[in-house]
């Protein structure tokens, strides 16, 4: 019998450009401090998180440029579409990309926002390292081979 999925969790946005600039090396997922006009426009997928990165500043974690629409329905009520919002870890997981972004010169990148199971939005973020051009070439040219293989494969079947 087929699963039915949960109507509460759904993808709200992605940065699919990530994983092509950044070589990703661990991801944790962190709640979100949002506002209620937020959620509204949230629930309708009026997001976006391509252009925002993650920030340890003051001993916490704030998600800085990501676009959440305004909610027409708010009225004077309504947010700020770009605001920095607060990020909520553990204070292990906090000092970890604390440690991983001033030693060793990683980048914390939004990799996913969602609605979780119990209707929580949820962001994945990634502690990434960025990647060179030929980095990126090669990449490239692996996915292209992979796709190429699995065409060859598929032919001779």
């Amino acid at each position: 019998m087929a699963e039915k999925s949960d109507p509460n969790s759904k993808t709200i946005a992605e940065n699919r450009r990530a994983r092509f600039d950044y070589a990703i090396e661990s991801d944790i997922e962190a709640g979100i401090i949002l506002t209620g006009s937020e959620v509204k426009s949230l629930r309708i997928g009026q997001s976006n998180i391509a252009e925002s990165y993650a920030s340890v500043e003051g001993g916490e974690l704030w998600l800085i440029n990501a676009y959440v629409a305004p909610y027409m329905q708010a009225g004077v009520f309504g947010h700020e579409p770009r605001r920095r919002r607060k990020l909520l870890v553990s204070k292990k997981e906090l000092s970890r990309l604390w440690n991983a972004v001033g030693r060793e010169g990683m980048t914390i990148v939004p990799l996913v926002m969602y609605f979780n199971e119990r209707g929580r939005v949820k962001l994945k973020i990634g502690i990434a390292k960025g990647k060179k051009l030929a980095d990126k070439r090669q990449t490239e040219a692996k996915r292209d081979w992979d796709r190429q293989k699995a065409r060859i494969m598929k032919q001779n079947h």
